[in-house]
């Protein structure tokens, strides 16, 4: 029997959420303010800009929106997209079919660039579905792909997709504040991500950006957004003083969720007081240390370009995945996750994501395993 009155504290290393410092637990409980109140206009306006700090980008349209990270991907694809549009998705694992799905499910012509899970795509490949697809006007890729914990390299991209004139979107919803991710310098029109993964808040959230080139996609759409609640021309008059002009004040559209807010704010502010780049080099430490000590089991990683938020392990053959699972939840207190799609029953996928991405718990994964696999 379970206490739902007090939910038990468990170690989160799985594909998230990731657990959540003290810190933003109790910024959660900050009074509740009125969504048109100065003073929380004031602490969403603060909260973008922290955002804009750690996407390290100056897009002004860089807001969250009131949902999770799958909110993020329907906000991209229901404001760039238009019925008919040909658009290019690179489908590596789940969320890449995810995102198939959605732009489908907007009228789009969705090609989808496949190589076999835990793989990335070259720029070679890029091109070439470039070349066979010219009428493209979005090219979409995951840079964290969690079911496979598979890392897309983005530098370069860019420059191919805008040289046909079309649009680079991201899926970055496990990579944001865990891995290099330069939303201006590597040229991303549109991005998203959620707040559970490597920000270490609770989930409910999607940050997003949109650049100038996406910006001026959809002040040309010829028809309205499918979506009313994620049209981003009726939010930008919320999140934005006078819609992104000059004069003009806030324009209601929906209650955001003001509680989340006060999380994301203190989630990110301890992300920067930590430094971005200090902060990727601890995912990368505990990465290497994690993989070490797998390797020396004898366990192997699936991808070849491993992420080091999500690491994806193949399970011994005539080792039970259920069974070993259970084990660490019920005995150590540890979540981690189990494989996705054509990966489930064959992987495992241990998640160092944020708060969670230290010495103990490395260390402590690790002795656990140790003794079951015993």
């Amino acid at each position: 029997m379970f206490n739902t009155q007090f939910p038990a504290e468990r170690i989160l290393m799985g594909p998230g959420p990731s657990p959540v410092p003290a810190r933003v637990l109790r910024a959660l409980g900050a009074p509740t303010l009125g969504h048109l109140d100065p003073q929380y206009l004031a602490i969403m306006d603060e909260t973008c800009e922290l955002l804009r700090q750690v996407f390290q980008t100056r897009n002004l349209l860089t807001f969250p929106v009131s949902g999770t990270g799958m909110a993020g991907m329907e906000c991209v694809a229901v404001n760039l997209l238009e019925p008919g549009d040909e658009v290019i998705v690179g489908v590596n694992g789940v969320f890449g079919a995810r995102m198939k799905d959605v732009m489908e499910r907007c009228g789009a012509t969705v090609h989808a660039l496949e190589v076999p899970w835990g793989d990335i795509f070259s720029l070679e490949q890029i091109t070439a579905a470039l070349d066979q697809f010219p009428k493209t006007k979005v090219v979409a890729l995951v840079h964290a792909e969690t079911s496979t914990g598979a890392l897309q390299l983005l530098e370069g991209v860019a420059e191919l997709v805008h040289g046909r004139g079309a649009l680079f979107v991201v899926d970055a919803v496990t990579s944001l504040g865990g891995h290099t991710l330069l939303v201006d310098d590597w040229g991303i029109d549109a991005i998203y991500s959620g707040t559970q993964k490597c920000l270490s808040c609770p989930p409910g959230l999607s940050p997003v950006s949109f650049g100038a080139r996406a910006l001026a996609r959809m002040d040309a759409r010829k028809t309205k957004p499918q979506s009313w609640y994620l049209d981003v021309s009726l939010l930008r008059k919320y999140y934005l003083a006078g819609g992104g002009n000059s004069g003009g004040g806030r324009v209601y559209h929906h209650t955001a969720p003001i509680n989340m807010t006060y999380a994301l704010r203190e989630a990110l502010a301890i992300v920067l007081e930590e430094g971005l780049d200090a902060r990727i080099a601890r995912h990368e430490q505990m990465y290497r240390r994690l993989r070490t000590g797998l390797e020396a089991m004898g366990l192997s990683y699936i991808p070849k370009h491993s992420l080091h938020t999500l690491n994806c392990i193949g399970i011994p053959a005539g080792t039970d995945d259920a069974k070993v699972r259970r084990r660490l939840l019920e005995e150590y207190g540890i979540e981690i996750g189990a494989g996705l799609g054509v990966m489930a029953g064959k992987a495992w996928r241990i998640g160092l994501m944020g708060h969670g991405s230290t010495i103990r718990n490395v260390d402590l994964v690790l002795t656990a395993l140790r003794e079951i696999l015993k």
